[in-house]
């Protein structure tokens, strides 16, 4: 559970949330992210800092199931952030992340999550492994794509990471396909890697830090 402190600085009200001593002032700029993941919420709100407050689905009592039926992660991402929108008239943010293989033609894609059942990855990386077993170009790399919707349109976010994919799985940390993959310049997967130095270079730390930037200028 998220503890807060609220407090007074000559007239403006901030509020400390404790597990991630974030401070933002009451009269932060609010972002609505579509997703109802706390941990991805606190994540985001980690980084863009006080001056932002990030919500989510849940803080608005919002449970139905956005369909993602774009055919590109821009359009899932973007199909997201209106949705959010269009019910709070809020900044929304959506995003849609995957794995894309060069030998398998950009597959799996946006398909990523159920590419051999239901977001099972256990099967999903199977599957992977499978038809790579006798390819020797193992490139790939994961993307996301964020989209910001505000009143002023919308805006969109890319990041990538470039690596390998092994012939096994390696490491228990991280989640989807970390445990076949290993970026560039690194000898471990992701699964591998402690999360400080996987959120150093993973595609989503590179969206974001693109989207603060945009929020910043």
């Amino acid at each position: 559970m998220q503890c807060s402190t609220i407090f007074l600085h000559g007239n403006t009200e901030f509020t400390i949330l404790k597990n991630n001593y974030t401070i933002f002032n009451h009269m932060a700029k609010e972002i609505l992210i579509a997703t109802h993941n706390q941990h991805k919420k606190e994540e985001i709100q980690q980084i863009l800092g006080g001056d932002f407050k990030v919500t989510s689905l849940t803080d608005y009592d919002i449970h139905d199931e956005i369909v993602e039926d774009g055919h590109t992660f821009h359009e899932n991402a973007l199909i997201k952030a209106k949705y959010c929108f269009e019910r709070t008239g809020k900044p929304s943010l959506g995003d849609d992340s995957g794995l894309v293989v060069e030998s398998l033609d950009g597959r799996p894609g946006i398909y990523s999550a159920r590419y051999a059942g239901n977001h099972d990855f256990a099967k999903n990386m199977a599957k992977v492994l499978e038809e790579l077993k006798d390819e020797e170009n193992r490139k790939a790399y994961f993307v996301t794509v964020m989209c910001l919707v505000d009143e002023s349109g919308e805006h969109y976010f890319e990041g990538r990471v470039y690596g390998n994919l092994i012939h096994e799985i390696r490491g228990e940390k991280g989640f989807g396909y970390d445990p076949i993959f290993v970026p560039e310049n690194h000898e471990v997967t992701f699964a591998q890697m402690k999360a400080e130095e996987k959120n150093q270079i993973s595609h989503r730390k590179q969206a974001i830090e693109k989207f603060l930037h945009f929020l910043n200028s």
